[in-house]
């Protein structure tokens, strides 16, 4: 393996600062990821050089701003391997995504007696509008059980499987387990019965290489602040026959092609899901982000990152009163624990007081850490510029809370 961590690390400005004293130790990676200098100088450049709006513009900011936003969509074609550029649509983040398909698609073709599937392991952001439509169409949301290891039980998963079921929403890799869920042979299922798909694939994309058209799922959703992009810029992979069909979610600007008080027309792809000004800073940040990541030979950063977590995992079945939460055999970024006798937001204080980062709580997926039985867990989410060095901070630290804890 090729792959310099240090030479990551030097790329990326945040990580070079001590916290309470500390050298900084950055393994809240689930919830956010650093950004590199390459995307920090694209927004900066963007908004000191090309600053206005895209598509309506009759000069030359707005000529050079419009060829990078869409610049930005083909790259994103490009990284995803979807077939046509209007099949990237912008969002927010993940959680848009997923509302505007429940939404889009959910309220026209939903009605009462049809299912919609998740796991038990969803994000809140894959359960919550899913249930806002099914009560406003009268469909059901029906969980499939998660094992005692993490896995989603693909027998029952099967078992639940019927004409009544039109929509399988599942998360490509959970956020408080770090279970990679194996999503193409949930998708292939799904459709031997008639029944949609979507990934969630916030906690997938910056581990590895995703293919849309391999995968077959019919949306794919992510956020670009977990793929070491900017905040408040995110992606809506959908199949381009699908997209056609869907009522848009939201009106306004941009995505009309003709008003009137009589009667309002759609525009085309993908600009009729995307009203109003778009966030084009975050568009060529995201892209900038994706370029970055296509610079490294992307199996080596997976052996990397495997690397480490096998590591910790190590670490972790050897520590004593550690009890480790999800115990999937395949996973990706995520160590979710629990030390005996403490509460997580005690951990988490004190490890951010010797410079070590990591969320606490339930990681809004209330229903899975109540089907553990616990509050919330500790969770140490690691990404390409962690290494085992901060692996052994993690515990060194952990041994400092035990002695005040304990």
């Amino acid at each position: 393996m090729s792959f310099d961590v240090e030479k990551v690390r030097a790329d990326f400005p945040i990580l070079h600062q001590e916290i309470n004293g500390k050298p900084l130790v950055y393994l809240d990676n689930g919830a956010t990821t650093q950004k590199p200098e390459a995307v920090i100088e694209a927004i900066s450049h963007y908004y000191r050089y090309d600053n206005s709006n895209v598509h309506r513009g009759a000069h030359t900011l707005s000529d050079r701003s419009t060829a990078a936003f869409e610049s930005a969509r083909e790259t994103v074609r490009q990284f995803l391997n979807a077939q046509f550029s209007e099949e990237v649509i912008w969002t927010k983040g993940t959680t848009e995504g997923i509302n505007l398909v429940a939404f889009s698609w959910g309220l026209s073709n939903l009605k009462p007696g049809d299912q919609v599937l998740v796991s038990e392991m969803e994000h809140h952001a894959n359960i919550v509008p899913w249930q806002m439509v099914c009560e406003k169409t009268g469909a059901q949301l029906q969980a499939i059980p998660v094992t005692e290891d993490g896995d989603v039980d693909l027998e029952k998963y099967r078992a639940m499987l019927s004409d009544a079921v039109k929509f399988v929403s599942i998360g490509h890799v959970s956020n408080a387990l770090g279970t990679v869920n194996p999503v193409r042979e949930i998708i292939s299922a799904a459709h031997e019965i008639g029944a949609l798909t979507l990934v969630d694939g916030a906690q997938a994309v910056a581990h590895w290489a995703v293919d849309v058209q391999e995968l077959d799922c019919d949306f794919y959703a992510f956020s670009g602040h977990k793929l070491y992009g900017p905040t408040g810029i995110g992606v809506l992979y959908g199949k381009r026959a699908l997209l056609n069909d869907m009522t848009p979610f939201m009106g306004g600007g941009e995505m009309i092609e003709t008003v009137s008080f009589a009667k309002t027309t759609y525009n085309k792809l993908p600009y009729k899901f995307e009203p109003g000004t778009p966030n084009i800073a975050g568009a060529i940040g995201l892209a900038t982000a994706m370029n970055y990541l296509n610079t490294f030979d992307r199996d080596d950063v997976v052996a990397h990152e495997n690397d480490v977590l096998g590591y910790a995992l190590k670490r972790a079945s050897e520590y004593e009163g550690l009890r480790l939460v999800g115990r999937a055999k395949h996973r990706a970024g995520v160590l979710s624990f629990l030390i005996d006798g403490t509460h997580p937001h005690d951990v988490g204080t004190l490890l951010d007081q010797q410079g070590v980062a990591v969320r606490t709580g339930n990681h809004c997926a209330m229903p899975i850490m109540e089907h553990y039985g616990v509050p919330g867990t500790v969770r140490a989410s690691f990404a390409m510029y962690n290494s085992r060095a901060d692996v052994d901070a993690l515990f060194a630290a952990l041994d400092k809370v035990k002695m005040f804890l304990l």
